[in-house]
């Protein structure tokens, strides 16, 4: 039956199968299942994950389970191994909340859990980063990832979280970044959707980020470590997890 399955999604274009994905996640992942490959935010064993992208599909990323890509399981990882979040009680804000996690930390009683972005069905707070309605320093995490690389003012973005986060408390600021780029390009000048796609990787993004991304953050005023957390998880958990080998976590605090 499995090998059946198999054959018939070989013959699914990829960009069709990723939607699909979404839609009919239960039957794929029952289909999927196997050893070699292990999504740990739910602890699900595949043979094989999916395939995701916009512009290049890439394939073997996308769980079936829990639909979590490279970076949400290294995300959920140094949550989990290094923080207290899981165990004590925080306040926590988190823009655009990822599907992987919402109902997940949702359900978590140790946490006073607020969502928000401009557009998004999940956000508690209908809010625009730029301008939040939140008190100064009300907030133990935030959770920022894959949002600034939309947003044309992204200085004041990062003034408003960290103006919002704790002191002694901790942002991860996820951004896609090009560790071959030392300086972030944008150009404002580029509308076109299409445009945009090609030259910063995806039709909403306004800016591709290089590595002073991390000293930005800095002159922010956060407290900036950028870690290679793939190269501290004991060896063979990159392939186990299927996880960016070498991407840098943008741990922020204040």
């Amino acid at each position: 039956m499995q090998k059946l399955f198999k054959f018939f999604l070989n013959l699914i274009p990829r960009t069709l199968l990723i939607r699909l994905s979404f839609i009919a996640q239960p039957f794929v992942a029952f289909f999927l299942r196997g050893e070699k490959y292990t999504d740990p935010i739910d602890g699900k064993s595949f043979r094989k994950f999916l395939p995701y992208g916009y512009e290049k599909v890439r394939e073997n990323v996308l769980s079936p389970s829990t639909l979590s890509l490279e970076r949400h399981r290294l995300f959920w990882l140094y949550l989990k191994n290094e923080t207290s979040f899981f165990s004590e009680k925080h306040r926590v804000l988190h823009f655009a909340p990822e599907q992987a996690f919402y109902k997940r930390f949702k359900r978590m009683k140790n946490l006073d859990y607020t969502t928000t972005d401009l557009n998004s069905p999940l956000a508690d707070v209908k809010a625009d980063i730029c301008a939040l309605p939140f008190k100064d320093n009300d907030y133990d995490f935030i959770f920022c990832n894959h949002v600034l690389e939309h947003i044309p003012d992204d200085t004041t973005a990062m003034q408003e979280l960290y103006r919002v986060l704790a002191p002694g408390g901790m942002a991860i600021l996820q951004v896609p970044y090009e560790a071959s780029r030392d300086i972030t390009f944008e150009d404002d000048s580029i509308t076109d959707s299409k445009e945009r796609a090609k030259i910063f990787g995806q039709y909403d993004h306004v800016r591709v980020y290089g590595m002073d991304y991390f000293d930005k953050l800095r002159s922010i005023g956060f407290n900036v470590e950028a870690i290679n957390y793939s190269e501290i998880l004991p060896e063979g958990n990159v392939d186990k997890y299927l996880l960016a080998k070498g991407e840098l976590l943008p741990i922020c605090k204040k």
